[in-house]
């Protein structure tokens, strides 16, 4: 794949937080309907080169090519970023505005029932769990309909009848051409829904290449 052709292009990325170093030397490519599982122990810096991939930090140091224009990029990390005041419909009404959209309340609703939220169109969501805000944030990047995706552990909260939803839809974004880029602390059973894994260890890439190729130690 040439960078050309790349939907995001890292060359040798590194990051600092004052003296500390996060990671160096990172380098990856993904393209068009390719998934990719980010991987390694905690405090392995993977939220953090997320962030830098999505142009949301700077690297200390190498290149970021991300080649999309900003609205076709989702981001979906750790904060849920719903509005506890406003009822499911009107989160979602909110943030179609916030693209240009003005989807019917039966088009919400479809979104809703995707996440399994349809009976709670009309609760507050400052009144829902984690499982459901994080459910509420996946209908939001869904009515957005993205060319990439960055998925930052999306799985937090949610129940195993919910979990297996969330990996369906992503195997479902690959046949829609989407992009993906997925943290997951489920290495054994998401690098069978993947194409590419980078692992970070030891402060740089322990792997970068095919899943098919990938065994979990090499993210320990």
């Amino acid at each position: 794949m040439s960078v050309s052709d790349a939907v995001l292009s890292v060359k040798r990325a590194a990051k600092f937080f004052g003296n500390k170093l996060v990671f160096k030397e990172v380098s990856c490519e993904l393209g068009p309907g390719e998934i990719m599982l980010v991987a390694g122990p905690n405090g392995a810096g993977k939220s953090t080169l997320m962030r830098i991939m999505a142009g949301l930090s700077i690297p200390s140091a190498g290149d970021v090519s991300l080649n999309l224009d900003p609205e076709d990029v989702a981001y979906l990390g750790h904060a849920t970023f719903i509005y506890p005041g406003l009822t499911a419909l009107e989160n979602l009404k909110f943030w179609g505005a916030m693209y240009g959209l003005f989807p019917s309340r039966d088009e919400l609703m479809t979104l809703l029932k995707r996440v399994g939220l349809e009976r709670a169109a009309e609760e507050k969501a400052g009144s829902f769990s984690r499982g459901m805000a994080q459910r509420l944030n996946l209908a939001r990047i869904y009515q957005v309909e993205p060319k990439l995706i960055f998925l930052d552990e999306p799985g937090t909260g949610l129940d195993p009848k919910s979990l297996a939803t969330l990996r369906g839809e992503i195997t479902g974004f690959r046949d829609k051409g989407i992009s993906v880029i997925w943290i997951s602390h489920h290495v054994v059973e998401d690098t069978a829904l993947a194409d590419k894994v980078l692992a970070l260890g030891g402060k740089k890439v322990a792997y970068f290449g095919p899943a098919s190729e990938f065994t979990p130690e090499a993210a320990c």
